[in-house]
């Protein structure tokens, strides 16, 4: 594969030009296939061969993780070693998740709609996992004329729909041995294509998962007070809860418990035994979300034994925020603004959904840019997690284009 034109940009290093319009068209066809296609987490087994066979076209190895699915490729580095040793530059890694939503497709007319019932691509995954694959064939083509100025990991992860994530399980497989700094994008339905949103510090939210039975011993509605009126007591924990917490957190904190489910009896006139709750607890900040599993649990527990109700609470731990380094964020500008120009990148907000990308900001430094993917001049309000999500794809150039820049700039970044 040979790249076009390359521009000089002023001040900043030469980049490649705009990509070969073969592989723009071979990166569309890519993501339309894998958008049919789409397949749960841990389940992502023709996605993982797909990239590897694409992969391996490009006469490059990667490697299948122990699960089966997902896959890791190193470019610029000496197979079976992870990284360029302690005295060369470290590896820098691009991260995309490949997995899908367990939601039906409604996009009526769409000659690449999912395949699959009740399974669609409505996060943006697909893209992701085109542009990360993009940008290395493109960077082994860079490589094979000179050596890329540092070493560079990519890095196809499963399950990121499903709590904690499968940032874990790739990180104990080896995904960050070697590396630097991880990149990555979330596409974003509110940024135009063609444009990126930037943000230092907090991007997204913790997101954690609770599952609470409420037991007593049942009886009949002319006498609650002989009993436990569970009803009133799942009501008052639905309630009450997400008040109380609002009260012995620092609101600063944006510490918010949500409730998704509530179950409870089956006649008019019984009170039944047993209730159910299901919620997500979601924080803005680092230090409320590791406080909050005892404060959570503390407030429904107070709650339940002042109404007589036996309370069981199973409190999942899911992801933390992804905190972007102010140092990563730098280089992501930089590369995007030498590709595109300074009205290329937008300032963007914290997001309440959760990510688990910050697993591995746990460990290395690095950040997620927001890729924009609606269509300019549409002003429709869109969302990620709707059976209707679809993108411009000109979002897959554009992210192929900042990943590669962002790899090619001075290594020492």
């Amino acid at each position: 594969m040979s790249l076009e034109s390359e521009a000089d940009v002023p001040g900043e290093a030469t980049l490649p030009g705009t990509l070969p319009e073969a592989l723009r068209a071979e990166l569309i066809a890519f993501r339309r296939d894998l958008h049919m296609h789409p397949e749960l987490g841990n389940q992502e087994f023709r996605t993982t061969a797909a990239i590897k066979e694409r992969l391996e076209r490009a006469g490059l190895t990667p490697r299948v993780l122990p699960g089966g699915t997902g896959v890791i490729c190193d470019i610029g580095t000496t197979p079976g070693r992870p990284s360029a040793g302690a005295a060369g530059p470290g590896v820098l890694a691009l991260r995309a998740d490949i997995d899908a939503l367990p939601i039906p497709d409604v996009k009526s007319g769409c000659p690449y709609r999912s395949t699959v019932p009740d399974r669609a691509h409505a996060c943006g995954h697909d893209v992701h996992t085109t542009v990360v694959l993009g940008t290395g064939l493109v960077l082994a083509a860079l490589h094979e004329r000179a050596p890329l100025p540092r070493p560079v990991r990519l890095i196809f992860q499963p399950a990121e729909e499903v709590l904690p994530g499968g940032a874990e399980d790739v990180i104990e497989a080896g995904a960050l041995d070697g590396v630097h700094r991880i990149l990555a994008v979330h596409c974003d339905p509110r940024v135009d294509a063609g444009r990126i949103g930037l943000r230092e510090g907090p991007i997204t939210s913790a997101c954690d998962r609770l599952e609470i039975a409420l037991d007593g011993p049942g009886g009949h509605t002319a006498r609650p007070h002989l009993t436990t009126d569970l009803v009133t007591a799942a009501a008052r924990v639905a309630v009450d809860a997400p008040a109380l917490l609002a009260r012995r957190v620092d609101s600063r904190g944006g510490l918010s418990l949500t409730w998704g489910r509530i179950e409870s009896g089956h006649a008019a006139n019984v009170i039944p035994q047993h209730a159910e709750l299901s919620g997500t607890v979601r924080c803005l900040d680092l230090d409320a979300w590791r406080q909050a599993p005892d404060l959570v649990v503390a407030a429904i527990d107070e709650i339940a034994n002042l109404h007589r109700a036996k309370s069981e609470i199973t409190y999942v731990r899911g992801v933390p925020p992804v905190v972007n380094e102010v140092t990563s964020v730098e280089l992501l500008q930089t590369a995007m603004v030498a590709r595109r120009g300074t009205d290329s990148v937008e300032s963007t907000e914290q997001s309440l959904g959760g990510e688990d990308f910050s697993w591995y900001l746990e460990r290395v430094p690095g950040a997620m840019a927001r890729l924009g993917v609606r269509p300019p001049g549409e002003r429709a309000v869109r969302d990620l997690h709707q059976g209707d999500f679809d993108v411009d794809e000109h979002a897959i150039t554009v992210g192929v284009e900042l990943f590669t820049a962002a790899a090619l700039i001075d290594a020492g970044v």
